[in-house]
């Protein structure tokens, strides 16, 4: 009964002090869990389906210390190691959230197109709007990046390029791409956001060049970033 004691409670106090307030010695008291060794496996049967059905209803998302505090708080004493050897016994991973991408970096002293549509996102002819945006994908080996000119007349994605990483290049080479395929004539409106990718001297020379004119949606405003996203069909 002891020993019993010394097992039920050592979750929460030291062994050793657990033994000498149960005058059991502490060798005595690992012998003794050696030689029953059945009853462990019970316990552990036992707290595996339990932890199982934690894990299972926080959607495979909790770890062994979040585990291990709904364990206690449901008045089950046990280590936190103890449910972290179950659950690599049992294949229980926990699945990691990833972390959103920022596409659009407004923080630069880079100067702003004004916003020549002024939410008119509608057009009668191709190649007299396009609507420039990143996007980001998720793959098994990390984050892909998506930048893509679309017509604004017909929809269609006339330009794109795909990265592994927000490099300077990735918006200039579908804009490129979109120029070279369509001839686009001079004074067409090149709608985006404010980000640094379209404010950047490379990109800004490359509308310049080809005679495009530029129209940015203003800062902050919801109700621009909604009319892109109706535009883009997302």
């Amino acid at each position: 009964m002891r020993c019993r004691f010394v097992a039920a409670e050592r979750a929460a106090f030291p062994v050793r002090m657990l033994c000498r307030l149960a005058g059991v010695a502490a060798s005595g008291f690992y012998a003794w869990l050696r030689r029953d060794p059945g009853r462990r496996a019970g316990e552990d049967a036992g707290l595996a389906g339990r932890i199982a059905a934690i894990f299972e209803a926080s959607r495979r998302t909790y770890g062994s210390p979040r585990i291990h505090a709904e364990l206690r708080e449901d008045g089950v004493r046990i280590g936190r190691g103890r449910v972290a050897r179950l659950m690599r016994r049992g294949g229980l991973t926990a699945a990691r959230r990833r972390r959103v991408p920022r596409t659009t970096d407004s923080r630069h002293d880079h100067a702003v197109a004004p916003n020549l549509l002024e939410r008119r996102f509608a057009a009668e002819r191709p190649d007299t709007v396009w609507l420039a945006d990143i996007s980001y994908v998720p793959t098994t080996e990390g984050w892909l990046y998506l930048a893509a000119i679309k017509d604004l007349a017909t929809r269609e994605i006339v330009g794109w390029s795909m990265s592994d990483s927000l490099r300077a290049g990735l918006a200039c080479d579908a804009l490129l791409m979109a120029i070279r395929r369509r001839q686009p004539p001079r004074g067409l409106i090149h709608h985006s956001d404010r980000g640094v990718q379209y404010a950047s001297e490379p990109y800004q020379a490359i509308l310049a060049r080809h005679g495009l004119r530029g129209s940015m949606s203003r800062r902050g405003n919801c109700l621009d970033c909604e009319s892109v996203g109706a535009a883009w069909g997302t």
